[in-house]
């Protein structure tokens, strides 16, 4: 009787642990029990830890708390912020199912990270594998961009696309890049606000917007931020043991080390990141803080994957120039750009600096390229000289009149773009890559000039307004020519133009003009180069720069920001190209000197 009971007592057991319900786990501790880190996706394959990253630990667990309704995370890259959306993914497909949305920039960045991050992490962690299946064409639960499992759904969306956005209920909402979404979806509004609309019949909804912030007074991560318990990490000091977040203005280039803020030792970046941290608000009345919308602030200091020095050499290099600047902020220290609203530049003071050359081309310049401009009755044309540190000449601003429908104007062109320009020294040089408008009235008639002309580098170009696009986006031949076309962030190019023409000292990125009368730089052509100005809108709600012109005639600007494109898509390597310049100069010393009046062939754009 006694081993009967004993027998019944141990199949009640067995019993109780296949239909108990599983451990509560938080995010974390469900990734440092399960989580497969794919090779194709992350530089550290294999079994996932916490602790490696341990600032990532109450991110992740904060979805976790019934109490946490919103996570907001401002960082810099290279801080896994990627992997941590990642988990929380995983999770709520593993652990606690539910439909979940995750929204990115365009839908076709939504389509490579559900390729390249989430079919890897399927694929490679046991506990998903088996719940979610292969896409497959014929089935609607399974797509590259819907992917079915038991309990729930994950929908990959773009930003700008308002069918997504508005088509179901979600628990989970995810948003990645918030500042890179554009102002509104379609004619919808802000697409934010309408994935959120999406989780309002759930109690227990959760959203995390996640995003490296760009500029202050527009950045959607700093806004959401700012309502938030603004939380940093904060390592405690190995000398007086006090908690502090890692300081840009606290690091020292000489020994990299980073200052205490109380008891100022320097220590080295290894002494630092082996203390203990924690997450502490730096808010200064917490009296009322409420936990229903945490926010978190990373930068790139407290990387595991990012050296100091690394980040002390990028900066050096970055502050040449202001927008490499800008990108150095937004992308090590996780912090918003501070621009000043109205930019723009002064014509007068450019007119009254500008420089006798006494050439055409000034010994400085490694490369030319031209802008095109088409109007109604003329082309209008700049010749840009580049150098070293993207410091700029102008060389020559023509304008040619004519029928634009007619052969005659666009051979003329033709034949401009192919001429010889000189330095001081009877050395030739040609215009390396062009780009010309191709937005106005005659389309077609560029398309047909630069077909065939890919050789000679050049393209047609369409700008696109909009912050945020990139100076030259993806070229297709979606036209009736099938010629290249770049699409041109016009917004973008105009700042980083700007930027440089405000400049006060030689060197990287500043800009020079000829005084001679023959190259065409008159007080007209710098009122048209300044012709603009930023300001901050509002649309919906959502805060936006604008440029506004304060002068009816913009080619100047819109030449420049042509010019600079056709530099942009070379890409040059100007170290290289200020080498081999050197190499030639001192060749050609040498032979003039026994060979007077000897043209020497110059090379400009080997290796780009």
């Amino acid at each position: 009787m006694k081993k009967i009971k004993i027998k019944t007592l141990k199949l009640f057991e067995r019993i109780s642990k296949v239909i108990a319900p599983p451990p509560k786990l938080t995010i974390s501790e469900w990734a440092d029990n399960y989580r497969i880190l794919s090779a194709e996706s992350s530089a550290e394959s294999g079994k996932w830890s916490t602790d490696r990253t341990p600032y990532q630990r109450e991110i992740m667990d904060a979805v976790s708390y019934p109490d946490t309704e919103i996570v907001v995370i401002k960082s810099s890259a290279q801080v896994g912020k990627t992997e941590i959306i990642n988990n929380i993914i995983a999770y709520h497909i593993d652990y606690d199912p539910a439909p979940i949305m995750m929204v990115m920039p365009t839908e076709g960045l939504a389509k490579t990270w559900s390729k390249k991050r989430l079919a890897p992490m399927l694929r490679d962690t046991p506990s998903l594998r088996c719940k979610v299946k292969e896409s497959k064409t014929r089935d609607a639960d399974n797509t590259i961009l819907e992917k079915g499992f038991p309990g729930g759904y994950i929908a990959m969306v773009g930003a700008n696309s308002p069918t997504g956005l508005s088509s179901r209920p979600i628990r989970i909402l995810l948003a990645d890049e918030v500042d890179r979404f554009p102002t509104t979806a379609g004619d919808e509004g802000d697409p934010l606000a309408l994935a959120e609309k999406r989780t309002a019949t759930f109690w227990n909804r959760k959203k995390v917007f996640v995003s490296t912030p760009t500029i202050k007074g527009i950045s959607r991560i700093a806004k959401e931020y700012e309502d938030t318990t603004q939380e940093q990490w904060c390592i405690r000091c190995p000398v007086c043991g006090k908690f502090q977040p890692y300081e840009w203005s606290r690091i020292k280039f000489e020994n990299v080390t980073m200052e205490c803020k109380f008891c100022k030792e320097e220590l080295t970046e290894y002494e630092w990141k082996a203390q203990p941290g924690k997450w502490i608000s730096q808010l200064e009345d917490q009296k009322n803080l409420s936990k229903k919308k945490r926010g978190f602030h990373l930068n790139a200091l407290a990387s595991p994957w990012e050296r100091w020095e690394s980040i002390i050499d990028a900066f050096k290099d970055a502050k040449k120039d202001k927008e490499e600047l800008k990108t150095w902020v937004n992308t090590y220290l996780g912090e918003e750009w501070e621009d000043n609203e109205g930019e723009g530049a002064d014509y007068e003071v450019l007119f009254k600096r500008r420089e006798t050359y006494n050439c055409q081309v000034t010994d400085d310049v490694l490369l030319l390229t031209a802008g095109v401009d088409v109007q109604d009755d003329r082309l209008e044309i700049e010749v840009v000289g580049w150098g070293y540190g993207k410091e700029s000449w102008g060389i020559q601003y023509k304008k040619l009149y004519g029928d634009l429908e007619q052969s005659h104007i666009w051979n003329e062109l033709d034949k401009y773009l192919d001429s010889e320009f000189y330095y001081s020294d009877g050395t030739p040089i040609k215009v390396m890559c062009t780009c010309i408008d191709s937005g106005g009235h005659f389309t077609t008639e560029v398309y047909r000039f630069v077909k065939g002309k890919e050789n000679r580098r050049i393209f047609a170009i369409k700008g696109q307004g909009g912050t945020g696009k990139p100076l030259i986006g993806k070229p297709s031949r979606n036209n009736r020519e099938k010629v290249y076309l770049f699409p041109l962030g016009v917004d973008t190019g105009k700042e980083s133009i700007y930027a440089r023409l405000n400049l006060d000292e030689e060197g990287p990125g500043y800009c020079h003009f000829p005084f001679e009368e023959d190259r065409g730089y008159s007080l007209d052509y710098f009122k048209s180069l300044c012709s603009e100005k930023r300001v901050l809108k509002y649309q919906r709600g959502v805060a936006s720069f604008r440029w506004i012109q304060k002068y009816k005639r913009n080619e100047g600007l819109d030449l420049r920001n042509y010019a600079t494109a056709a530099m942009q898509i070379l890409n040059p390597n100007f170290e290289e190209l200020r080498k081999m310049k050197g190499q030639v100069d001192t060749v050609t010393q040498k032979s003039t000197s026994t060979v007077k009046k000897r043209k020497k062939k110059r090379i400009v754009s080997k290796g780009i």
